[in-house]
């Protein structure tokens, strides 16, 4: 039985392709001409290379996107950045932040290194709005969908490409619609257009809802209950079903992960306390963090809940939460164990989440990403061959 290998989507940005991300983040005129060539040359070499490290589904690595959620602001209509009064925080409220003050401090002070190094002037706080009607625009996707298939082509792999979940559309305040769900699936609305564009193009969708898991916490924090954030998960889990109404399942990703920062995360909902939310989702494979030292042990889940018939668990065996590159046994312990309790036929080998959720942040060295990457290819390999 074969375990193939995949991984979350947002690979690190190379430095010819952020030299034009940083002019953007300066707001300084840039060779537009030379940027699309500059983006069609590194897809290419970021497929090229996921093909070598054996990788055999491949993303694009989010390199068309300055960042996994905001980029789609820049392809709706109906929206505008504000600023934010001096003073005020528009950071979700987390009682990891509060119990662990000191390490988000530390924390807080190193994120904007890499823009300081590239010398982009940190962004000025601010807070996205809904003014009118939401409308997707599919310049841009074009332009990622054809460097992406160009890319492929040739490569004995196939091909996701990661977009946002209606829940993870966040910093996004509604003063148009008249109600929260009328909101949300307007939003749902607009994002059926860049599914269903992705898998009329051939290629897998993949749905990343980081927010779903994380806003239980923020929910709990400002004095909420569990019923609450049920309440909001809910109605964005309807909704996201709503944009993905007509597409196949087995053509559908759907990622979730308690954020990719690196904190203490003690404070993340349990994976068995959420587990009903994610399997609503339609779906065929569900991506989740399984490889950090939070989340490992929800393996455990699969022995009470059962997965859906048809259904494809993509467990994280590799993290970009530490440096260290995992052993190639210890990945094919972590998928071998999952495959006895659901069947190495719903099993694949993923990550926890990407290495580089924006153009200038980088989860880990690049060397180390690729390490890990290769390891993880080894590791299903390994995992393969024990479960034959």
């Amino acid at each position: 039985m074969e375990i193939r290998s995949t991984h979350v989507g947002s690979l690190i940005r190379p430095p010819e392709l952020l030299v034009f991300e940083a002019a953007m983040g300066r707001g300084e005129a840039y060779d537009e001409a030379a940027y699309a060539e500059t983006l069609r040359t590194t897809v290419a070499d970021v497929v090229a290379r996921q093909d070598q490290a054996g990788i055999d589904i491949v993303s694009d690595g989010e390199y068309g996107k300055a960042n996994w959620i905001s980029y789609l602001y820049d392809r709706i209509s109906g929206v505008e950045s504000r600023a934010i009064p001096a003073g005020e925080t528009r950071l979700p409220p987390s009682r990891d932040r509060i119990a662990f003050p000191g390490a988000y401090a530390q924390h807080d002070k190193e994120f904007g290194r890499a823009l300081r190094e590239a010398e982009v002037p940190m962004p000025a706080p601010s807070v996205w709005v809904c003014t009118g009607p939401v409308t997707y625009d599919r310049t841009a996707l074009d332009r990622d969908i054809d460097n992406f298939k160009a890319a492929l082509q040739g490569k004995d792999v196939e091909g996701f490409l990661p977009v946002v979940a209606p829940a993870s559309t966040y910093w996004l305040e509604n003063e148009h619609y008249g109600t929260e769900e009328e909101f949300v699936y307007a939003l749902a609305d607009a994002l059926a257009v860049e599914y269903n564009a992705i898998v009329d193009a051939g290629l897998m969708l993949q749905v990343d809802d980081a927010v779903l898991m994380h806003e239980c916490d923020s929910i709990l924090a400002e004095g909420g209950s569990i019923e609450d954030y049920r309440a909001w998960a809910q109605l964005r889990v309807d909704a996201l079903n709503h944009a993905l109404k007509g597409i196949p399942p087995e053509k559908v990703r759907y990622h979730i992960c308690w954020g990719s920062w690196h904190g203490p995360h003690a404070f993340d909902p349990p994976l068995a306390d959420v587990v009903d939310l994610v399997l609503q989702v339609e779906a065929g494979a569900y991506a989740m963090e399984q490889a950090n030292p939070r989340h490992e042990h929800e393996w455990h889940v699969w022995e009470d809940v059962k997965l859906p018939e048809g259904r494809v668990l993509i467990p994280g065996v590799v993290t970009h939460h530490t440096t260290i590159v995992e052993h190639p046994d210890l990945v094919a312990d972590r998928l071998v164990r999952l495959a006895e309790v659901v069947g190495p036929e719903h099993v694949m080998a993923g990550t926890d989440c990407g290495f580089a959720q924006t153009a200038f942040l980088q989860r880990v060295h690049p060397e180390v990403q690729w390490a890990k990457l290769e390891a993880l290819a080894e590791g299903a390999r390994i995992a393969s061959k024990r479960l034959s």
